[in-house]
């Protein structure tokens, strides 16, 4: 799999745009800023969006091809990030967070469940973590995401994973993506906002 990503990432063109998530950019826009952890950012978009409102930016993926085009990116936007290879099972930081944004970050069930669980211990007391993800009515359609139902999410595998904190939003939903080459047209998502008690 870190194959397939490093050959998706490894020519010029930013395979999702330059541009953050939609559904990232308006809860963004409407938090106290703070630390942030991005886990499978791939090329940045997201992390830079960040980092230019003033957020401590942390993020990971275990493509070293995306960690160069985020770099680059931060480099031309004059922001830093805190950016590590690494894949969700193996990353370790000492760090706690603010806020902990999913985007478009599919894992197997047994790896999802055990990575969600670990959020618990990087979340600040009030800390929030923000999801975006292909849900399991995406299967269909051709408008981007995995093509196995395992790596697509529902409503009740979040309420699952995430019963330790308050969750504040969980809705599944078509919208209409339109992030670089890969992410076009009606997609089913599903979305949470959850606080940390």
């Amino acid at each position: 799999m870190k194959e397939f990503w490093d050959a998706r990432y490894s020519n010029t063109e930013f395979v999702y745009g330059v541009k953050p998530n939609k559904f990232f950019e308006d809860n963004l826009d409407k938090s106290e800023q703070g630390k942030l952890l991005l886990p499978g950012d791939g090329e940045g978009r997201n992390s830079v969006y960040a980092a230019k409102l003033g957020w401590n930016v942390t993020a990971f993926d275990y493509s070293t091809s995306a960690k160069g085009k985020a770099l680059l990116l931060a480099k031309e936007n004059k922001v830093n990030i805190d950016y590590f290879i690494s894949d969700a099972v193996s990353f370790k930081t000492g760090e706690k967070f603010d806020l902990i944004s999913i985007i478009f970050f599919h894992l197997t069930p047994k790896l999802r469940l055990e990575f969600h669980r670990r959020l618990k211990y990087l979340l600040n007391p009030g800390g929030k973590i923000i999801l975006e993800c292909f849900s399991k009515e995406q299967l269909e359609k051709s408008s981007g995401g995995p093509k196995s139902i395992d790596l697509l999410y529902s409503k009740k595998q979040l309420e699952i994973d995430f019963d330790y904190l308050n969750i504040l939003m969980l809705e599944e939903k078509e919208i209409e993506l339109s992030e670089g080459s890969f992410h076009q047209g009606k997609a089913s998502v599903v979305r949470m906002i959850a606080e940390n008690s």
